[in-house]
């Protein structure tokens, strides 16, 4: 966004019968500080966001207009600023058109709740999003609830970068449609071990772009579940594959009580995972096999 420049140093004011007018002016009358400065500057964007709504104050310009008058125009702004969204939303969706596999019409209260919602998204980013998410419901009806929806509008750019790097860090197991973040494993202690430490490794998330406020942040989004989880024990000598974005991997248990840990994606995080295209992290998939390696036999 451009702003105007508010460095423009204020004119001194002097006194013409001064004796000592030949003496330079002290700081604080001869230029704002950096503080007024600053202030200004954030004046001045502040002043922008607003007058993009159509509201501004009355010494910033002229204000003869009656209230009538201006309340008309703010909702003549905000009238075309919701039809700019939508058609921006359409328009991106058409790019997206797949074919569908049955003839089925979208459910009418699903699409005019999406209207409601895309009308209100400003940032193109989410509004490609957006886009694509209608173009899969018109050819698949039923792929996304409005539950899914009511969460996506609440997702601002910065929570869409979190669940795309939380997506590339995910797999699932064949057959699976609910992504998981693995996160290591748990071995309980045999009859003749029961005194030893318990024989768990885990991978620290942060360390491949997903800390533990992103992990939270997540969480209160609904789109991962509150806790981390410890699958059922996994029969000995049983392979079972993953996939992890473009890449395959196998993991069968080395002995009996071996468990995987991970957080689990709720099921609007699974809708919504769908849609976001992302790049393996080999890292930490290599990171992930190094610990696993320990209890199961990767492939």
């Amino acid at each position: 966004m451009k702003v105007d420049n508010q460095n423009t140093p204020l004119p001194v004011s002097l006194d013409k019968n001064t004796s000592k007018s030949s003496q330079p002016a002290s700081a604080s009358t001869e230029a704002p500080t950096t503080a007024q400065t600053e202030t200004r500057g954030t004046a001045a964007r502040i002043t922008q966001w607003f007058a993009q709504i159509g509201v501004t104050l009355p010494y910033q310009g002229i204000r003869a207009n009656s209230i009538e008058s201006r309340v008309l125009k703010r909702k003549k702004i905000a009238a075309q600023r919701k039809l700019n969204n939508i058609e921006s939303v359409f328009e991106k969706a058409l790019k997206f058109c797949i074919e569908g596999d049955k003839d089925e019409r979208i459910d009418q209260d699903w699409f005019y709740n999406f209207v409601n919602m895309a009308e209100e998204i400003h940032s193109p980013a989410m509004q490609e999003l957006w886009g694509k998410i209608f173009a899969v419901e018109t050819s698949r009806p039923g792929s996304f609830s409005l539950r899914t929806l009511l969460t996506l509008k609440q997702l601002t750019f910065k929570d869409a970068q979190t669940f795309r790097r939380a997506v590339a860090l995910s797999s699932r197991r064949k057959g699976d449609t609910t992504p998981k973040l693995l996160t290591g494993f748990y071995q309980k202690p045999s009859m003749f071990a029961l005194f030893r430490l318990r024989k768990e490794q885990q991978l620290n998330l942060a360390m491949f772009g997903l800390s533990y406020p992103d992990l939270l942040s997540l969480i209160g989004l609904g789109l991962i579940h509150q806790a981390e989880i410890e699958s059922g024990e996994w029969s000995i000598n049983t392979d079972i594959e993953w996939r992890n974005n473009a890449q395959t991997f196998h993991l069968s248990a080395k002995k009996h009580g071996t468990t995987l840990k991970y957080y689990k994606f709720t099921a609007t995080g699974a809708e919504l995972f769908t849609l976001v295209g992302t790049n393996t992290q080999d890292k930490y998939l290599e990171a992930l096999k190094l610990i696993l390696n320990n209890a199961f036999t990767v492939s």
